[in-house]
């Protein structure tokens, strides 16, 4: 398991960004690598529900598979501090879809 000091922590609070560059973030800027791995998320999401897999068993399963990567990446410390601020995060409606209606 990898254990990174400070500079990873504060990545990792920054939308989990990597600690090093590698050759698939030298080929894209960061934001634009973002928004392809959400779109290769959903594709496999959504052909996960047709085949009729229910959505809390993918999240909880994507979950699981999120968390043992950042904690290879990063070590169960930085990990289990980025966990803590989830709580604000998710109270603040920071990973809610639905949209207010007026």
């Amino acid at each position: 398991m990898l254990h990174h000091g400070p500079s990873s922590l504060e990545s990792c609070f920054n939308f989990m960004s990597p600690p090093a560059p590698s050759i698939a973030r030298d080929l894209l800027p960061d934001q634009e690598q973002k928004q392809a791995a959400l779109s290769y998320l959903s594709e496999a999401w959504a052909e996960a529900r047709h085949d009729g897999i229910d959505g809390d068993c993918l999240a909880q399963a994507s979950l699981f598979a999120a968390f043992a990567e950042l904690v290879r990446t990063y070590g169960e410390d930085a990990v289990a501090k980025f966990v803590e601020g989830l709580v604000v995060r998710v109270r603040n409606g920071e990973f809610s879809t639905a949209v207010a209606r007026q």
